[in-house]
Parts: structure tokens; sequence; C-alpha cells
């Protein structure tokens, strides 16, 4: 103690360093691997690029843009109503970068082979610096397709596929990209949306009047929202802008801001309408079928966010671990620690591998027909899934850090905060489960689809082929009261059979630990005798 400064009691050591800067894409073995067995891999310098930027700067920024939450003003200060969100500077350079480098809008403005797949690697790298900026994001890209069927909203969906980010609350007419949100349940509904209250009524200039409330009204500073409303023929599709072309404010109130578990640095809202102006998308009658298609695409970004947020938790567990000294050794060295990382970096790896295949089968869904119908039953087993996984996974990571795990300087809280969201957010697990049983017993090539894949890694484990033909077996007498088990083993089998596929070193350990048995209700639970090292050395270099 003498070489201490005067005033000082103690050394401070025996501490982590700073897990910033990091490399979030030549990090991940994992992603890499699996972009490029996807059909990825042509876009792999742009994956490299926004890694690098995504483990730096929007790393360091994701702590501003929640640590400085958005402020609805409803009125100015003479007294108009305007109705604005007032975000950090953090946020919009979140924003900026996002979409400038295509996270919202990869598979429209450049749509080659493979697109969806970088396109979902992109968001994938964005989720882990920044989730809550996730949300308009995958919104403005689950839109585009929609109004790309309408002739007169082309420019809507153009500037929503556009690579620029334009904060300004004025007509898309004068920007040059645009950000898109979605206003589906309301208060007496939720995931009913057949429910909804809200009245739409045709005007004289063939847009349609609103009136009505949204108890969930997303990133509600976006240029123009996909709201569900009842006209005459039934409930339907309609955009409603923020801005009317002449600049005016349409006519929609924000009443209050959600005041959320987590994702704080987007804004959520709850919203009136007031005779708001709004275009119809899809036949009237087609709201439930219109957005069907963009609860797929968001489905998919539910799915790559958990897995992002798993992948993120992982990395901060092992960058400690490898690091901090405990009775005498480096935490990481401990056989049980070992068996805990292990456990982690296995699940992170399925989760995945599963999300980007998901990715290929939409990538592909318009020319193959087999690919869509796996792209349709495949969104909703692994949305349910993996985003169950994410809360319980991320708070075993936590525990890694210990009490380092739970205070704000770490991301873990932030994680923690935010992982519960995607199993809630665009149907939570019963409506997944719903959905599964619905595809299977109504559409065919959805089964064919599931067979086929699980057939692919057929006689490479005697564990996974002795899985996979019991729940094959079990398939067609699935009911409601089983619904969440039957699509529990669908996600493991199908986890399983792309990890086989792939050749990955997690692979075995997966099937006999996930579908032989021998694993606990807990992570850190393989069996003693399993070599994780392999694992552990691919899941983050050291």
């Amino acid at each position: 103690m003498d070489d201490l400064p005067p005033f000082e009691t103690h050394r401070v050591e025996n501490q982590p360093p700073p897990f910033e800067p990091r490399d979030l894409w030549a990090d991940d073995v994992v992603l890499r691997e699996a972009v490029a067995r996807e059909g990825g891999d042509a876009f792999a310098e742009r994956l490299a690029d926004y890694g690098a930027l995504a483990g730096d700067e929007l790393y360091r920024l994701g702590f501003d843009a929640n640590r400085d939450r958005p402020r609805l003003r409803t009125h100015d200060r003479t007294g108009q109503r305007i109705d604005t969100v007032e975000f950090h500077p953090a946020y919009h350079r979140l924003m900026e970068a996002a979409k400038t480098h295509g996270v919202a809008g990869l598979s429209w403005h450049e749509p080659a082979s493979g697109a969806h797949v970088a396109r979902a690697a992109l968001s994938y790298l964005h989720h882990q610096a920044e989730a809550g900026t996730g949300c308009p994001l995958t919104m403005t890209h689950a839109a585009v397709p929609v109004l790309q069927r309408e002739p007169a909203l082309h420019e809507w969906a153009a500037k929503a596929a556009a690579p620029h980010y334009d904060p300004r609350d004025v007509p898309i007419a004068d920007k040059p990209g645009i950000t898109l949100g979605m206003g589906m349940t309301e208060k007496q509904g939720g995931s009913d949306v057949r429910a909804n209250a809200t009245t739409a009524t045709p005007r004289d200039d063939g847009m349609y009047a609103l009136v009505g409330h949204k108890w969930f009204f997303s990133a509600p500073m976006c240029d123009g929202f996909l709201v569900l409303a009842q006209a005459r023929a039934g409930l339907t599709c309609f955009l409603m802008p923020r801005r009317l072309d002449g600049g005016g404010k349409n006519a929609f109130r924000l009443m209050r801001l959600k005041d959320k578990l987590g994702d704080w640095a987007n804004a959520s809202s709850e919203v009136e309408f007031t005779g708001a102006h709004a275009w119809r998308v899809g036949g009237e009658g087609r709201g439930v079928a219109t957005i069907i298609e963009m609860v797929m695409l968001t489905r998919l970004d539910c799915m790559l966010g958990s897995a992002a947020e798993m992948r993120m938790a992982l990395a901060q567990a092992l960058h400690h671990a490898r690091h901090r000294m405990t009775f005498g050794k480096r935490l990481v060295d401990h056989a049980l620690m070992h068996n805990v990382l292990a456990d982690l970096a296995l699940e992170s790896e399925a989760a995945t591998a599963l999300s980007l295949r998901v990715a290929r089968a939409v990538d592909a869904a318009a020319s193959d027909a087999s690919e869509a119908a796996f792209a349709r039953i495949a969104t909703a087993v692994g949305k349910y899934w993996i985003c169950k996984r994410a809360p319980v996974f991320v708070n075993e990571a936590q525990e890694c850090l210990g009490g380092a795990g739970y205070v704000e300087e770490s991301i873990l809280p932030r994680l923690h905060r935010q992982a519960p969201l995607n199993s809630i957010w665009e149907g939570s697990g019963n409506i997944q489960c719903l959905d599964v049983l619905r595809a299977l017993a109504r559409e065919p090539g959805t089964v064919q689809a599931v067979v086929r894949e699980l057939a692919s890694a057929a006689g490479m484990d005697l564990t996974y082929d002795v899985f996979v033909e019991r729940l094959q077996a079990d398939l067609p007498f699935a009911q409601e009261a089983g619904a969440r088990m039957i699509v529990e083993r669908l996600a493991l089998a199908l986890q399983a059979a792309v990890l086989f596929r792939a050749g990955s070193p997690a692979a075995s350990l997966f099937a006999r630990s996930r579908l032989g048995g021998e694993h606990g209700l807990a992570f850190g639970t393989l069996p003693a005798d399993a070599d994780v090292a392999p694992l552990l050395a691919r899941a983050l270099p050291a």
C-alpha cells in the first residue's frame, strides 16, 4: 500500500478491459458462416464495414440513446398542437447509419440474390448495438412490398427502401428517404385485430377519413403509418401520412408515450384519429391478408433481434470471464463456468443459424414455392422459440458477470429489459403456436416443406433421427392444448437440421443435449464429458 498516492484506499485491479471497440462481424464466426451458407456472401464486404461500425461508434451511441429517452411535446410555446417527439441526437445518428447502410431497405433497393440474407445480417449486427431503433427500421422494411403493389403509393415504397434518413417533419415530397410505422392493436382487441373499432369513411378525393384510436402506435415520428380500420366491407389496411401533401398536419393526436419496460431509445405511443386522411392499401375487407405479408417480415426480424441479443449477451459474458480472476484462475477456466458459457454458445449458434436459414427462404420465396412454404411456417416456429429463449439466456449471461451485470454501465441490464419484447411484439407465443397449427392443418405445402427440411439431415446422427421420427409421427395429431410442445420440438429439430447440414462442431452436442435429453432445465447442464473447448473457441476471438 506504500506506493499508493495520498488519500487512495486501494488499487483497482482484476477488472476486464472495455468491451468496445469490437468488430461484430469479424468476431462472429457463426454469423459469417451462416451468411455464406445461405447465399449472402456477395455482400460480405458491406457487412464487414457495418460490423466494425456497430461494434464501435454505434455501440457507444446506444448508451446515450437509451439514457435520454424520447419526450412528447403535444403543443408548442404558443399553444398550437404539434404532436412531436424529441429524441437524443444519438438516436438520429443510429437511424442514419442503419438506413444508409441498408438495414431497412437493402432487400428492395438492391434486389440481387442473397439480398434478404445480407439485410438480415445487417439487422442482426445493428440490433446488437442498439435494439430500440430496430422497431422503425423493421416496420419500414416490411411495408415496402405491400406499398409497391399500389400504383398511387410507389413514391412511398421507393423512399422507404432508399438508403437515406431524414428526420425532418415535412411532407415526403421534400425528403430523399422516409420511415414507416404501424398501428394495429386497440384497447379492446390486442392480438384480435378483427375486434378493431376504428372506422374508415371514403372521401371524395379517393382517400378515407379515419376516426378511432390505437393502443400501441410505434415510432410516432415516422412519415407514414400502416393502420387497420373498419371500412364498409370490413377490416382494411390503410397508409396514413403524418404530413399532408400541402404540408399541413394530419388529423391525429398523440395522447401519451408508453412507459415501457425497455426499448427506451424508441418512442411508442397511444394515438387518436380525428378524421385523419389515409390511402387504402389492398382491397376493402382484406386488411388481415394485406398485413400478413408484412407480419412475416417483422416476425423474422423478431427472431433476428432475439438472436442478436443472445449473441451480444454471450460476447459480454465471454469477454468478462476471460479477463476476470477468481479463486486463483480465470473465471472461464472453472469447469462449471466453462459448461455454462458453452451451453450459451450452443444456444446462440442455433438461434443465429435458424434465423439466417429462414432469411434464405424469404429470399427465395418469390421464385420457389417450397421455400415460400418453409418461410411461412418456419417464421412462426422460430419467432416462438428463439424469442422465448432470449430472456432466460440474457439473465444467465448477466449472472456470469455477477453484480457487474446488473448495473447500467454494462449493456446487460438494457438487454435484460429488451429481451421479453420480441416474444410479445407481432403476436405473442400462443398466437405463433396457433398459427403453426393452422398452417399444418390448412396448407399442405408447409408440412411438406418441414418434412423436406428435416430429411435433409437424416442419417447424420442417431439421436436426431429418432427425435425426428417421433416428431413426424405426432404432427398429424397436434392439438391446441399441446401446441407449445409441438412447436418447441419443431424448433429444436429445425435448429439441429441446420447445424448438421452446416457441419457445425456444435451439431452433435446440440442433438445430444436438446434432442436426446442429456440436459437439465437450466443453462450449464451439458453432459460433463462433453468437449466444449472448440465451441467456446469459435464463439468469440480471445
